[in-house]
């Protein structure tokens, strides 16, 4: 099977949104009126990201989520996306499932493939992701991580940490009983982008990010664009873990190392005035998501982590950085 093949066979739709999809050389989108384009590329490298032995369906689905994740934390509602893909080898066996895992989630977001490149090379997988976000009165409605304020509080949805204690497990370091291990496992390897609550937190978030390198390493990225501190609840990041449920004998100490610098994740941790509690509950439940309060925005520089008891924690929590 060649490129063209390759493409034809899998990776060719008919354009529904786009003005021209896949077939020549450049696709074209007619934006909205009234709306601003919200763009964002991510890149998945085979041993960096994924392992080997991951189910293409899976990657399929992972490839595209964690790219809708980023328009979900802008606020945007997806349009369409690119796609270039390097391959060891032109595999029906892997082809299928991955596209089959793609468009799966590609459909149910509305996001149509309109492009990209394919070559032989290492597995690589590099998506881009146009989506939309309103402008009201001359104003975008795009979240961003430059607008938190002091006394703002800080929200975690879903949940974190799962995924790097499923890493964890495939590196050897760590036993789960199966019921924890398949609930992390699933968190790793097919994380839910929220990109209903981020279009529901349009006027209400003050700012907002999505956890890939760990909770607090991103919420740095608030922190030093906001120009502000914050103080978060270590203790109830920690509860956020899915498959805590499944086990009792780990200590509090590891749960908090997951779910503050485990990353992965994909999960939105945004900002909002005191003022829109209970808009941000609305939002939570319009989009079916759980979130949680986790901390609040000061006007003092810095990252405070306190336990349950509001007593201060060190912080040696780092993020990850691929060249680190």
């Amino acid at each position: 099977m060649g490129e063209f093949e390759l493409i034809e066979r899998y990776f060719k739709r008919p354009a529904r949104q786009a003005a021209l999809g896949v077939g020549d050389d450049c696709a074209l989108l007619q934006a909205t009126p009234g709306t601003q384009l919200a763009i964002s590329s991510d890149m998945l490298v085979e041993g960096r990201h994924f392992l080997s032995t991951v189910d293409p369906f899976k990657l399929g689905h992972k490839a595209l989520a964690v790219n809708l994740s980023d328009l979900a934390a802008c606020g945007a509602r997806p349009l369409a996306f690119t796609l270039a893909l390097a391959l060891p080898r032109a595999d029906d066996a892997w082809a299928a499932p991955f596209a089959k895992g793609l468009f799966a989630l590609a459909d149910a977001h509305g996001c149509e493939l309109i492009g990209g490149d394919t070559t032989q090379g290492p597995l690589n997988i590099c998506i881009t992701v146009f989506g939309e976000v309103p402008v009201l009165n001359g104003r975008s409605q795009a979240l961003l991580r430059s607008g938190a304020q002091a006394g703002d509080d800080i929200y975690l949805s879903g949940t974190v940490g799962d995924a790097r204690m499923a890493l964890e497990v495939f590196r050897g370091t760590l036993a789960l009983p199966a019921s924890a291990f398949e609930a992390a496992r699933s968190r790793m390897e097919q994380p839910t982008p929220r990109v209903a609550l981020g279009i529901a937190l349009r006027g209400i978030a003050s700012a907002a990010i999505d956890i890939s390198d760990g909770l607090l390493g991103d919420l740095g990225h608030i922190l030093k664009q906001s120009g502000v501190g914050a103080t978060v609840e270590a203790d109830s990041a920690a509860s956020r873990v899915a498959a805590r449920a499944h086990c009792s004998d780990i200590a509090p100490a590891q749960w908090r190392d997951w779910a503050l610098a485990g990353g992965d994740d994909y999960e939105l941790l945004f900002c909002a005035p005191v003022s829109q509690r209970e808009a941000v509950t609305a939002a939570a439940q319009a989009s079916q998501t759980v979130v949680t309060r986790i901390g609040r925005i000061e006007t003092a520089r810095g990252l405070r982590l306190i336990d349950a008891s509001g007593q201060l924690l060190p912080n040696t929590y780092g993020s990850f950085d691929h060249f680190a």
